[in-house]
């Protein structure tokens, strides 16, 4: 996993801001996403009834997020390798709290759906770009080790997030969430526009034209690896975010929780991710991947194994409900950041754009998650659980196909 281009120049982010200081930028960033989706999730009744909304189009200010999420994180990676990573950053950052306001003051669903885009459109730079800024300075282990770090930090987000909506919904009203990530996202734009140097010469930049990108996408999108390595990640992520996309339901109708409780769930879940970056960012260089993936995916696929036995034979409950998903996260944050730097080296010289393709793979199958397969699982907790066990099992499957490819060179 080493790219020798990447020893002949050195660029000056490197010696301008320290690993923890670029993994705490890179990780508030990250966050743009859960704070988009997770925030809002305890609010669902009250926009509905605000906006004179149906349940099925309060699902899809959630689902046309996703979709508009997934198209552009194409291009977030693509324009920052013709363009600079910091410039698409700080352009991204400002649509955003435009898009945010905007939904603050929406006065119907279709107004709401339109900002609801444009949150979508801007909200993945940081994500996309931010795995690209560790791989432009970071290789190996090292690399491992900040992507981790960074996913510890990014973490916090998921958690808290829900809980600070479902305070706000409860005390405020839900305009009050809107506003509160617009000040996020201001406040993010003037620390990136003052901290966050560039990472990427121009000397190293590709040339943004129609024919060399879409070679470097057909390239990238025909590569078996690609499929191999991203959709085990994709699939894993799924696994978890099918609860996500369910939590209105699950929480509210099964469990019985209201507003301000979403935490039983979002924190277990975060918890998981938080430990399992820990674990990867400790074991990084000192084990083999192979062996790191193992022990990820036993742990995946015990959880979800739990998780659907539970449900079998006893109704949902506190905690017994929630506490597989903390084994099923620490498990998909140990296996994800291997798979994720073994998908930027199958192609060292457009890395935003394989991650920006890696990300659209693995949003676009959130959205289908989102609009279609939460919906028709949540009625039940045992469908939900068998539907998680069949995301790793998928994720599994594609990762021991990983072999096939090994002996057929980066590029397939």
């Amino acid at each position: 996993m080493t790219d020798p281009q990447s020893t002949k120049e050195e660029p000056p982010l490197a010696l301008l801001i320290s690993s923890t200081a670029l993994a705490v930028m890179l990780a508030l960033l990250a966050m743009l996403g859960p704070f988009s989706i997770d925030t809002y999730l305890p609010a669902f009744p009250a926009i509905q009834q605000s906006l004179n909304a149906t349940a099925i189009e309060m699902q899809q200010t959630l689902t046309v997020y996703m979709f508009s999420f997934a198209v552009m994180i194409l291009w977030h990676g693509a324009l920052s390798d013709s363009f600079g990573r910091r410039k698409i950053i700080l352009v991204s950052l400002a649509i955003f709290a435009a898009a945010t306001a905007g939904c603050a003051v929406s006065d119907s669903i279709e107004h709401l759906w339109l900002f609801r885009m444009l949150q979508g459109i801007s909200a993945g730079a940081g994500v996309v770009i931010g795995r690209a800024i560790i791989r432009d300075l970071y290789e190996g282990a090292a690399a491992a080790r900040l992507l981790s770090l960074v996913t510890m930090i990014f973490s916090i987000a998921p958690a808290i997030a829900p809980i600070i909506g479902g305070w706000i919904v409860k005390h405020l009203d839900w305009r009050a969430i809107f506003i509160t990530l617009f000040i996020y996202a201001v406040l993010l734009l003037v620390y990136c526009w003052r901290r966050l140097p560039e990472s990427l010469p121009v000397t190293r930049r590709q040339a943004f034209n129609p024919s060399m990108l879409y070679r470097n996408y057909r390239n990238v999108f025909s590569s078996l690896s690609f499929h191999l390595i991203g959709g085990t990640v994709a699939f894993n992520f799924s696994g978890m975010f099918l609860y996500v996309a369910a939590a209105p339901v699950f929480l509210v109708e099964h469990l019985g929780l209201g507003p301000d409780q979403f935490g039983w769930q979002f924190i277990p879940t975060v918890a998981g991710i938080f430990c399992g970056a820990l674990t990867a960012n400790r074991l990084s260089g000192r084990i083999p991947l192979t062996r790191q993936i193992s022990i990820g995916f036993t742990l995946l696929i015990g959880a979800a194994l739990f998780n659907v036995g539970y449900h079998l034979f006893f109704p949902p409950r506190l905690p017994w409900s929630v506490a597989p998903l903390f084994f099923y996260t620490f498990g998909m944050s140990v296996v994800a950041p291997v798979a994720t730097l073994l998908v930027l080296d199958l192609f060292p010289t457009i890395r935003g754009i394989v991650a920006s393709c890696q990300s659209f793979t693995q949003t676009l199958l959130g959205a289908v998650v989102a609009g279609a397969i939460a919906p028709c699982l949540s009625h039940s907790a045992v469908a939900l659980a068998l539907g998680q066990l069949a995301f790793t099992l998928t994720a599994l499957a594609l990762w021991n196909g990983r072999r096939l490819t090994l002996q057929r060179g980066p590029g397939l």
